[in-house]
């Protein structure tokens, strides 16, 4: 995987932004500091086929094809604490599903490879309300992602490691939406920027866009 260019890439100037504002829009006290949460959607990895490429060619195949899996459906559950109107904690476990390209080789042979990632993220919540119904927010945190790659070859093309793994940590950012439906029942949309490294010293991006619903309660 590699880092690639894509809408996506306005989050951390949102991020300021709303880190910016959020005190001056802050408009209620917060009366269910605790949450908990689920949510799904859709991912979209960056794939780093120069290196693929480059890999095959100093192996003697020069003329390589490669096709990718790149988008996946994804979910995670999660959980945190509002210390204030602006600002909360937030902890998370997620599945970011499998990602995969094929290689088509001359002389004829096939490198095919897939990556499985999950982990666990923390993350530091900027919150922005607009008013009683609807709230901005922007994350910055990490993420320690599991990564679990399998190889297969045929023909002409052979496979020394075929099951590395690895496990990294790396930053995450994000921005989202929330609607407060009712006083402990919330809907979320957010887009997330997860930075993930591969078993194989390869480095770059997973997207996921996703809705989700959040409860939460206040202390006893």
């Amino acid at each position: 995987m590699t880092s690639s260019t894509n809408p996506s890439r306005g989050i951390a100037l949102s991020l300021l932004a709303i880190g910016l504002l959020a005190p001056s829009w802050a408009v209620a006290q917060v009366s269910t500091p605790w949450y908990i949460g689920a949510s799904a959607g859709t991912t979209q990895a960056s794939i780093n086929t120069t290196r693929i490429l480059e890999n095959l060619t100093n192996g003697g195949f020069p003329n390589a094809s490669i096709t990718e899996d790149n988008r996946q459906n994804a979910y995670k559950v999660f959980g945190g604490y509002q210390f204030t109107p602006n600002f909360a904690l937030e902890g998370s476990f997620f599945e970011l599903g499998k990602y995969g390209f094929t290689a088509n080789t001359t002389p004829t042979g096939t490198l095919t490879g897939e990556i499985r990632l999950r982990g666990l993220a923390l993350d530091a919540v900027l919150i922005a309300p607009i008013n009683q119904k609807f709230s901005l927010f922007a994350k910055l945190g990490a993420n320690y992602a599991e990564a679990r790659d399998h190889f297969t070859a045929t023909g002409a093309v052979t496979v020394s490691s075929p099951n590395p793994d690895t496990s990294q940590l790396n930053p995450k950012i994000g921005v989202g939406l929330k609607y407060q439906m009712a006083e402990a029942l919330a809907f979320r949309a957010e887009l997330e920027r997860y930075r993930i490294d591969d078993a194989v010293g390869s480095r770059g991006d997973i997207d996921h866009l996703s809705i989700g619903l959040v409860y939460s309660w206040a202390n006893p």
